[in-house]
């Protein structure tokens, strides 16, 4: 079976061992990350996560080589749930669609999240990890 990307272990092992009351702050870095959405490019064939409190729209697609583009819409007023998509681009910049796969579902427990925020962002964060998954592996068939 595929690890997850090095990258997403690295984020994750950097927050597990980052002292409590830094860790909202080191996650809020991330709401800076992602990018806009390309010129053109709309909501179409995004997904909405209803999870999330606020409007969060999200789309994987697995290219030819296999490896997983992201594309991820949230507003700038959300900033906990702009840093979980911030980890995710990030984490699975040039990820392969099987190391995308293999993130673990508790990806946020483990990087000690649960304790720093809101068991409802905490939840938001993995419903967007997991349909991310979910449309990787329709990808794949």
């Amino acid at each position: 079976m595929a690890d997850m990307p090095a990258r997403l272990a690295e984020i994750v092992d950097e927050f597990a061992a980052a002292p409590r009351d830094l860790v909202l702050e080191m996650l809020l870095e991330y709401a800076d990350v992602i990018p806009a959405l390309p010129d053109g490019a709309e909501r179409a064939g995004m997904e909405q996560v209803p999870e999330c409190q606020t409007a969060f729209f999200l789309r994987a697609r697995v290219t030819p080589e296999g490896t997983v583009e992201t594309l991820f819409d949230c507003p700038p007023e959300a900033p906990t749930t702009r840093a979980f998509a911030g980890i995710l681009a990030e984490g699975l910049a040039g990820a392969s669609a099987e190391q995308v796969l293999a993130v673990p579902d508790d990806l946020y427990q483990r990087m000690g999240l649960a304790q720093a925020i809101s068991p409802l962002r905490v939840r938001g964060g993995t419903a967007i990890l997991g349909r991310l998954k979910r449309q990787v592996r329709e990808q794949l068939g």
